[in-house]
């Protein structure tokens, strides 16, 4: 990693498992729920959870959809995931995502890094979608 390239970190703590957060992010219906920063209203995903396997996520906005794609690159349950995030907003660029999941107490911290982002332009916008994303996924744990 050089340091033209940015990196984003998103942390929070949930009151589920680690091992019911770590699954969420590999089942396609339980991402369909929890998958959808700020105002999107409906997401679809597909899944071949294992390493190597693609996921294909798109979020349907009011105006356009928003297709992601990636491929897993280690599926450690419950403590780690990694893998490749392509979007319209990483300029199609290939960057890494490593969700690290920290059991403490009745909790689990869900630290996400985001890396090789494009631009500050593009880390700033996956800082906001990541966050309203995660705190989607607490919500659905916890409701």
């Amino acid at each position: 990693m050089t340091a033209d390239t940015p990196t984003l970190t998103v942390e929070r703590e949930i009151e589920a498992t680690a091992e019911e957060l770590f699954d969420a992010w590999l089942d396609p219906e339980s991402l369909a729920v929890w998958m959808r920063p700020g105002d999107i209203p409906r997401t679809d995903a597909t899944v071949d959870a294992r390493v190597g396997g693609t996921f294909k996520i798109v979020m349907h906005g009011s105006e356009k959809d928003y297709v992601h794609t990636g491929t897993y690159r280690r599926i450690d349950r419950p403590k780690k995931l990694v893998f490749t995030w392509v979007s319209e907003a990483t300029y199609q660029r290939e960057t890494l995502v490593t969700v690290v999941f920290q059991r403490t107490g009745k909790k689990t911290k869900v630290i996400l890094t985001h890396e090789q982002l494009p631009d500050e332009a593009a880390a700033n916008s996956h800082r906001g979608g990541w966050t309203s994303a995660i705190e989607k996924l607490a919500e659905s744990k916890n409701g």
